[in-house]
């Protein structure tokens, strides 16, 4: 991750124009609030956080909601975070507004409030709205603050998939840089977009319902390292029990704070793709290896215990699969310790930058994207008979 972007985004900034004061230490669940949007008005997506006075907080990638609208105009009021409220282009969120499938808006939130129009028509329509976190949980959040229907509109969450997925990631699955095809250049929230990425375009194909858990830079063991220094830090297993990871905040607490329930999600599968910052630690160096498969052990244990009844499926390899032994030791000695047969590994093809090029700081570009989901695609549907 560029140290600059980290260093920027340390310093937590003024509290947000009507963020609430919220207890540390919580699951998410809220009393109701009148427009508030909760899974009784919309279908929420991913982790998400509902505060006291009805703002749903929204981290991590590819959060948000989505319902049907009937009704002439819809306007819906975005709350951003510190991030929001100072000049730091390099990190606020990015979020869009779909409407039938279609992105109407693709905006940055630069203010602490910002209310959009995301519906104005003469006679009374039926829509589909999704509201989407395109941007990831590091560098910033937002919230989306109640919802009052205009003459009488009414708002209903649209209806569940099928089946249920769980991707857990770094900056591959965040879409990181996506939108800007200079490997030379470095992060910006503004070239981000989760939509992009392998993990959301395999839950779009196999139409799946989904939450991800990613963070650009992270590891099991090991955060991205330019230098050989372990990166303690910046390692997933140490907030994936949480609402998520910001060097913002809202209100007085930031998502770190919250301790997710799981109760509230739980997938049949479990995609983990971790590894590609650790590598640039490890090296090729088998001790170093060796401790990052003992750590994926112990994260397996703590997924296993949150998702007990989920696939478990273990991948690498988009950005480099050198440490793909490493993936498979911790998937053997797992298996031997626990007896779990309900899981399984998946390489994926390295990126090929003579034929698809390269994003922002080496990342995969969309073409990549779509060339590793349909081949994740393909392997989710004869694993789990999708």
């Amino acid at each position: 991750m560029n140290k600059k972007v980290i260093a920027g985004v340390a310093a937590a900034g003024a509290a947000l124009i009507g963020a609430a004061v919220m207890a540390k230490k919580r699951s998410g669940s809220k009393t109701q609030i009148n427009g508030a949007l909760t899974n009784e008005n919309v279908k929420l997506l991913g982790r998400t956080y509902l505060d006291d006075k009805g703002v749903l907080w929204c981290a991590l990638s590819a959060t948000g909601a989505e319902f049907t609208f009937t009704g002439k105009k819809l306007e819906v009021t975005i709350m951003g975070d510190s991030v929001a409220s100072r000049d730091d282009e390099e990190n606020q969120c990015r979020l869009a507004f779909y409407v039938d499938g279609e992105r109407v808006i693709d905006d940055m939130l630069n203010e602490p409030t910002r209310t959009y129009t995301v519906i104005d028509e003469e006679e009374e329509v039926t829509r589909t709205v999704r509201i989407l976190k395109l941007s990831e949980t590091a560098m910033s959040a937002m919230g989306i603050a109640p919802i009052e229907p205009k003459e009488g509109a009414v708002i209903a969450p649209t209806s569940h998939k099928a089946h249920r997925v769980e991707f857990i990631g770094d900056s591959i699955t965040c879409g990181y840089g996506v939108d800007d095809e200079d490997e030379n250049h470095q992060f910006r929230t503004g070239t981000e977009d989760v939509t992009k990425a392998y993990a959301y375009k395999t839950v779009q194909a196999l139409d799946l319902d989904y939450s991800l858990f990613s963070v650009s830079g992270w590891g099991i063991l090991s955060g991205y390292s330019d230098d050989g220094t372990i990166r303690a830090e910046q390692r997933i297993p140490d907030y994936y029990e949480k609402l998520g990871f910001s060097y913002g905040d809202f209100g007085e607490i930031k998502p770190q704070d919250i301790d997710w329930d799981f109760g509230r999600y739980q997938p049949e599968l479990v995609v983990i793709n971790l590894g590609t910052n650790d590598d640039s630690y490890c090296g090729g160096d088998k001790e170093r290896e060796a401790e990052y498969s003992k750590r994926y052990v112990s994260f397996l244990k703590t997924v296993r215990e949150h998702n007990p009844h989920a696939h478990i499926m273990m991948c690498l390899g988009i950005m480099g699969d050198r440490l793909f032994g490493g993936v498979e030791a911790a998937f053997e000695e797992y298996r031997s310790e626990s007896g779990d047969e309900n899981i399984s590994t998946f390489r994926f093809t390295p990126q090929n930058g003579e034929e698809d090029g390269y994003a922002a700081n080496w990342h995969p570009t969309e073409r990549t994207h779509d060339k590793a989901s349909a081949a994740l695609v393909e392997h989710i549907k004869s694993v789990m008979k999708w």
